[in-house]
């Protein structure tokens, strides 16, 4: 069985994906930093069959990071590794004049430095997977200005250049910066919370995700809502 190393995965977008994925018979490493949540997620997912390996920590730890990728091989392999783990940098989020710098290299920390460290120690394993891929979670604070959204969208467009130079120097891989668009999210909670509009739940735009997958499109960044879109 294919094997997916997922951060950020005990719930929100990380979650309903590992579901998906499960559902369709993939085995997953599991990270969070909050192990009695990330516990209850790997028993919901194993309950759809496969081998589901649940490692809390943070993944701004070097060590940890390794530990994942073991654990990916021990399961087979790696074939695919999603970045989704992210940091906001404040909470809730300020404009940038009052953007303490700490928090600022916090985000840049977990969204930038720790998935590309993730990505250097899975690139053995995906190079050898017979469609190894790399999926980094993006957002449309990377590529539009809003206001309070500076650093975190200062981050996550680090993370888009980084996804896009990893593909041109990795052409035997797809490596995809997914931009999943508006959603309800503890992270956007966090982010704002004063807006309690309603939003559309993480699980509308698995299905863009899954289509990078059975479709294999070239290594670039997409919009969620231009995959659901097209069907």
């Amino acid at each position: 069985m294919p094997v997916a190393i997922i951060t950020g995965a005990s719930k929100g977008l990380g979650r309903v994906l590992g579901a998906a994925l499960a559902g369709r018979g993939w085995d997953l490493v599991l990270d969070a930093r909050t192990a009695g949540v990330l516990e209850e997620t790997a028993r919901a997912l194993a309950a759809y069959g496969t081998r589901v390996e649940a490692l809390p920590g943070d993944v701004t730890d070097a060590g940890h990071r390794a530990e994942l990728v073991a654990a990916a091989r021990k399961l087979g392999g790696v074939d695919l590794l999603v970045n989704n783990a992210s940091a906001l940098g404040a909470e809730p989020l300020v404009r940038l004049e009052e953007l303490d710098l700490e928090g600022l290299r916090r985000a840049l920390e977990v969204n930038v430095v720790a998935a590309l460290g993730l990505v250097q120690e899975a690139l053995p394993p995906l190079r050898a997977a017979v469609a190894g891929a790399v999926v980094c979670v993006s957002s449309d604070a990377a590529a539009e200005a809003y206001e309070t959204w500076g650093g975190y969208g200062a981050s996550k467009a680090a993370l888009d250049q980084l996804s896009a130079v990893l593909g041109e120097e990795e052409p035997g891989l797809r490596v995809w910066a997914m931009d999943p668009g508006d959603m309800g999210t503890d992270l956007y909670t966090a982010a704002v919370p004063d807006d309690d509009g309603p939003r559309p739940a993480p699980d509308r735009v698995v299905p863009a995700f899954l289509r990078l997958l059975d479709e294999r499109p070239a290594s670039g960044r997409y919009a969620a809502s231009d995959l659901l879109e097209e069907r």
